[in-house]
C-alpha cells in the first residue's frame, strides 16, 4: 500500500458531479471538515449500478487518510465486481442528523444535517498487509481500541471477508446549521418554529450471556470513553 507523500491540499477540488444544482451554498469542499464528518461515523450507503439498475447498500467504513474502507463479503457483487482491474464505479454518501427544524410553513420545515458524498472507482483490497491494516481501522471506526481488544481474524474469517478501498478525490461535503427560514409575512403565525436538536446517545454496556468471567469493562466502554454512555457528538 502506498499514499501519496506530499501534503494534501486543504480542500477537495469541485467537479461537476460534486458541485449541487441547488443551495451551492451548503456545499463545501475544505478537507478537515469532510475529514470530521466522516470521522464521526462508522455506517455509509454505497451506490452502485447493478444490471442496469441502481443499487444502495447500507454497510461499515472507515477512514485511514486519504482513503475510505468499506466492509463486505468475498460473495457479495460490490466486492466481486470490485476484483476487476477496473474496479467498481460507485457513490459513497455518509450523513448525520443534527436537529429537526419546525418552520411557521409545512414548506419550509428542514432538517439540520452534515453529509459527504464520495464518487470514485472502488478495488477491492488484496494485499495482506493492506487486508488487516483496513479491517483493523474498520473495527476502531465503530469502536476506538477495540481491534486491539479482540481475537484477530483467522483464515477461514478472513476468506469470507471483503474489503473494498475507495480514494478521496471526487468528494464534498454539505451541511445546513440554524433556525428556520420563515417567510417575514408568516413570523406572527401563531404556530411554535424552532429546532429540535438530535444526538446519538449509547446506553451502558451489557456483558453477553454465556460469558463466565468476564473481564472488567474496558476504558474505552466507560461513560466517558469514545464508545460510553455518552453522546458521540
Amino acid at each position: 500500500m502506498t499514499q501519496d507523500s506530499a501534503p494534501p491540499a486543504a480542500a477537495y477540488s469541485p467537479t461537476p458531479r460534486t458541485t449541487p444544482t441547488r443551495l451551492r451554498e451548503r456545499a463545501a469542499y475544505d478537507r478537515a471538515l469532510v475529514h470530521g464528518i466522516l470521522d464521526a461515523g462508522y455506517l455509509c450507503h454505497l451506490g452502485f449500478v447493478r444490471d442496469g439498475a441502481p443499487v444502495v447498500l447500507p454497510t461499515l467504513y472507515a477512514r485511514h487518510g486519504e482513503r475510505l474502507y468499506v466492509h463486505g463479503s468475498t460473495g457479495s457483487r460490490p466486492a466481486r465486481a470490485a476484483a476487476g482491474g477496473d474496479g467498481l464505479a460507485v457513490c459513497l454518501t455518509v450523513t448525520h442528523v443534527d436537529g429537526l427544524v419546525l418552520a411557521k410553513s409545512a414548506f419550509h420545515h428542514s432538517i439540520n444535517y452534515r453529509s459527504v458524498v464520495v464518487h470514485g472507482m472502488a478495488h477491492q483490497v488484496t494485499d495482506p498487509v493492506e487486508r488487516a491494516l483496513a479491517l483493523d481501522t474498520v473495527v476502531d471506526q465503530v469502536v476506538p481500541g477495540r481491534s486491539a481488544d479482540s481475537r484477530r481474524a483467522n483464515a477461514k474469517e478472513l476468506a469470507s471477508t471483503a474489503v473494498l478501498r475507495l480514494d478521496l478525490a471526487e468528494v464534498s461535503a454539505k451541511v445546513r446549521t440554524g433556525g428556520p427560514g420563515d417567510d417575514p409575512e408568516d413570523v406572527e403565525l401563531p404556530y411554535w418554529s424552532g429546532v429540535v436538536p438530535v444526538r446519538q446517545v449509547y446506553g451502558t454496556p451489557e456483558p453477553a450471556d454465556g460469558s463466565p468471567d468476564s473481564p472488567a469493562l474496558p476504558g474505552y466502554l466507560s461513560p466517558t470513553g469514545p464508545r460510553g454512555a455518552a453522546p458521540r457528538i
